[in-house]
């Protein structure tokens, strides 16, 4: 799948594509829908189909201090839309030139003239360009004008609510891990670089692959049991811990996976780390004895859970 810079003007084979337009931050359950129909729409026409995405974050931004909220990183999301059957991924670099766009220059000079799009899709309440005055009812009518369709897709919805990013985050924050998966239609997954640690879990006889947590949206801190995907395609249980480690000083904030019957060297290799429940919130233990106890209990039920 390729991957194309919002900066370059696209050429070739790929001028003319159906674009789905939008954050697609998780590339949950709503924002498949959207990516859906126009993948549709360039199936019946036989054009190519292009997800485009923004990195940085619009809200990363404007407000360059709001904590740590991605659910995804690009390399997922390339992964996500290239599962989903789009031909390449198109990244917008979100910075003061692209803010200062006005919204008719967007459509004109960004999706026709550099992109060549022959139609685009977003969700109802995608907002873009300066001062987010774009909006789908200026796609349609502005983008009519210069030979540019424009289709829009509902929010989807469940028994609760209307499926969206921050009611993940928001299940993420609250340890429900399982409610954040069954709306992105995949476990909530870290990927980083297994760094040094301080050995600590391996003095209690539970060697960790100790993960930075990057900007990805931060859950509730404790224990999970979890999944790991290795750079072989190999998937293997544990558990985790994510958080601040309060039996030991100084805090550090990590994602410490230890899985079960794996003994290998995975120091520098990326891998991924699916959060698929929560087992109970980080306590500070008096003595390294009650906290081996605990984690036996730990690792059990995680191995309960996840076979």
């Amino acid at each position: 799948m390729q991957r194309l810079r919002g900066n370059d003007r696209i050429e070739g084979d790929l001028r003319g594509a159906i674009i789905a337009l939008g954050n697609f931050d998780g590339f949950h359950f709503g924002h498949q829908a959207v990516a859906g129909k126009a993948l549709s729409w360039a199936q019946q026409e036989g054009r190519p189909a292009i997800i485009a995405t923004f990195d940085p974050h619009p809200i990363r931004f404007f407000k360059p201090d709001v904590p740590p909220f991605r659910l995804t990183t690009l390399d997922q999301r390339q992964r996500h839309f290239a599962d989903a059957g789009a031909g390449a991924m198109l990244v917008f670099e979100f910075d003061a030139e692209l803010a200062g766009t006005l919204a008719e220059d967007f459509i004109a000079e960004l999706l026709v003239d550099r992109f060549g799009a022959h139609g685009v899709v977003t969700g109802e309440d995608f907002t873009f360009g300066k001062g987010a005055k774009g909006n789908v009812q200026l796609l349609k009518e502005h983008g009519a004008s210069i030979g540019l369709s424009a289709q829009s897709a509902g929010a989807i919805s469940d028994s609760d609510d209307v499926i969206s990013s921050s009611r993940i985050r928001t299940a993420l924050t609250e340890g429900r891990c399982e409610e954040a998966g069954r709306l992105l239609t995949r476990p909530f997954t870290i990927q980083g670089e297994v760094i040094h640690g301080d050995k600590n879990g391996r003095k209690l006889g539970f060697p960790t692959a100790n993960i930075d947590l990057g900007q990805y949206q931060r859950p509730k801190y404790g224990i999970y049991a979890v999944k790991g995907r290795l750079p072989d395609g190999r998937v293997v249980n544990g558990a985790a811990n994510l958080g601040v480690r309060p039996s030991f000083d100084p805090p550090k904030e990590l994602l410490e996976p230890y899985f079960f019957d794996f003994a290998e060297d995975l120091y520098g290799q990326t891998i991924e780390v699916e959060l698929h429940h929560f087992l109970r919130g980080e306590q500070k233990f008096d003595d390294l004895d009650a906290l081996k106890a605990q984690m036996d209990k730990d690792c059990d039920k995680a191995r309960e859970l996840l076979e």
